[in-house]
């Protein structure tokens, strides 16, 4: 069971993973072995994800779920297949913890007075400063 946060659990059966070569440096060792892994999650048809969570994760995560409800992880970064294999679960655990965090709400705030003033005033001086830096013309004398 991989544990995502309290009171959500996903079976190990529910997810699969793919193999292949890395394209990440490492000699004769990325031609021989297929190190990469691409862990595959069906969110769509996902029996341990509320109906709830699983919009929230299609939504907040379109870029990694497909058409069909699949969500992608793809690790690379290790030379063996099984350190690779855990990197892909570790993200993917970060990964859904981070989307089904709530999201706080934002507070709507107004400018103070003070700072109105204070960036009025600084423009006022900014103008005056360009304005001395013109060359007089021949009307002014």
């Amino acid at each position: 069971m991989i544990k995502i946060k309290d009171g959500i659990l996903i079976g190990e059966y529910e997810s699969s993973f793919t193999f292949s070569r890395s394209s990440k440096p490492g000699g004769q060792n990325v031609n021989k072995i297929s190190s990469r892994v691409t862990l595959l999650f069906d969110v769509a048809k996902s029996p341990s994800l509320s109906t709830e969570h699983k919009h929230q994760i299609m939504t907040r995560l379109r870029t990694r779920v497909n058409k069909h409800g699949v969500m992608r992880v793809v690790a690379q970064r290790h030379r063996s297949q099984a350190a690779n294999r855990e990197a892909a679960i570790e993200r993917f655990v970060e990964l859904l913890q981070e989307t089904l965090k709530p999201v706080k709400s934002r507070k709507k705030t107004r400018i103070s007075l003070a700072s109105k003033k204070r960036r009025l005033n600084e423009k006022m001086r900014r103008s005056r400063i360009k304005q001395e830096r013109t060359k007089p013309s021949a009307w002014d004398e």
